[in-house]
């Protein structure tokens, strides 16, 4: 599990490469559906920027996918 925000960055543009070439997209036409440009794509899923919420759900819409965010204590985790 990711601990810094680096290391989030990362995870969640992992998982957004993913999700966008399951669906056969274009890096440009993900930035297409979420208000994004196509560098920024890159950028993000290169891990090189932390993204917002508001960002996070308009990625989540463009790609066909719930938004899912949760807090499990530390306890729990393991």
């Amino acid at each position: 599990m990711p601990h810094s925000p680096t290391e989030l960055a990362r995870e969640l543009g992992r998982l957004v490469h993913e999700r966008r070439t399951e669906l056969g997209l274009s890096q440009a036409e993900l930035a297409d559906r979420c208000g994004m440009k196509q560098p920024q794509v890159s950028r993000f899923e290169a891990g090189g920027t932390v993204p917002t919420l508001p960002l996070l759900r308009r990625l989540a819409d463009a790609l066909g996918a719930d938004l899912t965010i949760s807090l499990t204590p530390h306890d729990e985790a393991a």
